[in-house]
């Protein structure tokens, strides 16, 4: 007989296939069970779409009453874009739900989980729970920690190197490793840069892949507000957010009639506080942030410990010691004070190593 863990792997692979699409919620799967049999399979596609319980009881095949729900996240109890999902379980006649975590919202967690008990359905939880928070550790993050999950990719030469002292950077690593970011970028809810990086590379921070996505949000923290009118991220299509501590009101309303959106924000010693432009990014419903910076704001981002995933993309090249650094650090003073991050996965990407590590 197909066990509890089974069924709820594969509404784990169903919730997978909204990993490009269902920002700012988080991603879910559901698969509906009868006599050992699934009947019916539904994933959120979309944010303002139906839940993962409604398309699947909508492509059920039979009758659901009495059958069991494998769903990959609590289902919610109040009225948002969508009605609430366990009501529509209880009046389709679920009489069993397992589900693989409670919803991190602080204000929702559980009322979901009490109102299918209250209807008198059997209810399991924890199943596969681990993978499941994986699958939404920006959504968690975001809920339980009011911060997104933060990622910063960095792309080095075997001696440590990001560019020349020329500030040249294009190409250290295979197109294998770049494919690689674009995809991270695709599921991620905003790429954030600083100012340095868009005066250098004028680069574009879109997910250029080959299949659906929600585009991230681009942001750039800019605090003397130097982003040249002309940028090619005015460009584009969505959102590109400029965090600035500058009050200018000429330069801004260019950069406004120029396709960005500007918003001023605390300063500390003379740069963007960190702390409250994680704060500013919770209030835009922003899950996950892709950090492709430069050695300041990665130093910086590591002296304030904000930064919850290091990916290095590391070439099998040697750029030499004049060439630019990874982190931009105040001078150390002794052993003690060395920052340590621990190895978390390892692994070929094309020709180079990608080395993930957490803090």
């Amino acid at each position: 007989m197909r066990t509890d863990l089974e069924f709820m792997a594969r509404a784990l692979q169903l919730a997978e296939r909204g990993r490009f699409t269902t920002d700012p919620n988080p991603r879910v799967g559901c698969v509906l069970i009868k006599e050992g049999r699934i009947i019916g399979e539904g994933w959120h596609e979309r944010a303002g779409q139906a839940h993962a319980e409604i398309n699947a009881l909508k492509n059920a095949i039979e009758d659901v009453q009495g059958a069991t729900a494998y769903v990959t996240l609590e289902p919610c109890s109040h009225h948002g874009k969508t009605p609430p999902c366990c009501d529509a379980l209880i009046n389709a006649g679920i009489k069993r739900l397992a589900v693989a975590m409670t919803d991190p919202n602080p204000l929702v967690a559980g009322r979901g989980l009490e109102r299918c008990r209250a209807a008198g359905m059997e209810v399991i939880c924890d199943v596969l729970r681990a993978e499941a928070e994986k699958l939404n550790r920006g959504f968690i993050s975001r809920m339980t920690r009011n911060r997104p999950f933060i990622r910063s990719k960095i792309a080095m030469s075997l001696d440590g190197r990001t560019a020349l002292a020329n500030g040249e950077s294009q190409w250290i690593t295979s197109p294998e490793s770049r494919a690689d970011v674009h995809r991270l970028r695709a599921e991620s809810s905003a790429v954030l840069t600083g100012i340095g990086t868009v005066l250098a590379d004028n680069p574009s921070l879109n997910a250029r892949v080959d299949f659906p996505v929600v585009q991230p949000i681009r942001v750039i923290l800019d605090t003397q507000l130097q982003m040249p009118l002309d940028s090619q991220l005015g460009k584009l299509d969505g959102r590109t957010l400029i965090l600035t501590c500058s009050t200018d009101e000429q330069k801004h309303d260019a950069l406004k009639q120029a396709n960005f959106e500007i918003h001023v924000l605390p300063e500390s010693n003379g740069q963007l506080d960190l702390h409250e432009v994680m704060t500013f990014l919770v209030e835009q419903e922003i899950n996950t942030v892709f950090v492709e910076a430069g050695a300041i704001l990665n130093g910086a981002l590591l002296e304030a410990g904000l930064v919850d995933e290091w990916l290095i993309y590391m070439a099998s090249c040697v750029l030499g010691d004049k060439g630019r650094g990874v982190f931009a650090l105040n001078e150390l003073q002794s052993m003690a004070d060395k920052k340590i991050l621990y190895w978390r996965d390892v692994r070929h990407i094309g020709q180079d190593l990608r080395l993930t590590l957490s803090a």
